[in-house]
């Protein structure tokens, strides 16, 4: 797939045989690629250019990806992010989508698995981009109780309150305030904001449970974002 639009993905990495390897990849599919080779120089690049997805690797000398990404959230920035990981940093993992990673590929990966990957969260963002510039004119707004969703904006508040979301937490929130009742399992959701197949559902449970961090007043006991245990997740009517 040649990309229609030319997307500056920024890969951190300090292994430069597996860092060459993906720009040639990226770059051969149409994206503009900068390099980094540990989370520090990877901040320098953040702030010198504007990019729209970042591939960060969580074993990495001077400053790993996971603190890179939580600095990157922490300025604001919203753009995806591919988490790199070996198998045996599954604990790494979760701490980097709970700091807001959108994803992860575990290593050794192949090329189309991470092309994906990439294609797949430069389209959502795209479409959330849009939104956020004011390219739909309809309101399109979803209330339950005191959570709201608004699809123009791609605003969430709670009592009025706005509450920031990742992308990707947006999309499941959409998803669930949408149809409120029905119970979604997490390979649904997974399959339905991702737009793949469902192989590896860990993600979700750390998505619901930084939403519920979020939007819930006591997150132990939730108002809205609730479990149905062995089956899945739903908003809950008000």
């Amino acid at each position: 797939m040649r990309v229609e639009k030319s997307y500056h993905i920024l890969v951190v990495e300090d292994d430069k045989e597996i860092r060459d390897g993906i720009e040639i990849y990226l770059r051969n599919q149409g994206y503009r690629v900068s390099k980094a080779a540990n989370g520090r120089e990877g901040l320098e690049a953040v702030q010198r250019e504007e990019f729209h997805l970042a591939i960060l690797d969580i074993m990495m000398p001077v400053m790993d990806g996971v603190t890179m990404l939580m600095k990157l959230r922490a300025m604001n920035y919203e753009f995806p992010v591919i988490m790199l990981s070996a198998k045996s940093e599954e604990v790494d993992k979760i701490m980097g989508l709970n700091m807001g990673a959108d994803d992860y590929v575990t290593k050794p990966f192949t090329p189309l698995e991470l092309l994906a990957r990439v294609n797949s969260h430069l389209r959502r963002y795209s479409k959330y981009l849009s939104a956020v510039e004011g390219e739909k004119t309809d309101e399109h707004v979803y209330t339950i109780g005191g959570l709201e969703l608004n699809e123009d904006t791609v605003e969430v508040t709670v009592d009025g309150e706005p509450v920031k979301l990742t992308p990707m937490e947006f999309k499941i929130v959409q998803l669930l305030i949408k149809n409120p009742g029905r119970v979604f399992s997490a390979e649904e959701i997974y399959e339905r904001v991702w737009n793949e197949k469902a192989i590896n559902t860990d993600t979700i449970m750390v998505h619901v449970r930084n939403i519920r961090e979020k939007i819930e007043l006591d997150p132990r006991n939730p108002k809205y974002l609730k479990v149905v245990w062995g089956v899945g997740y739903k908003i809950e009517k008000q």
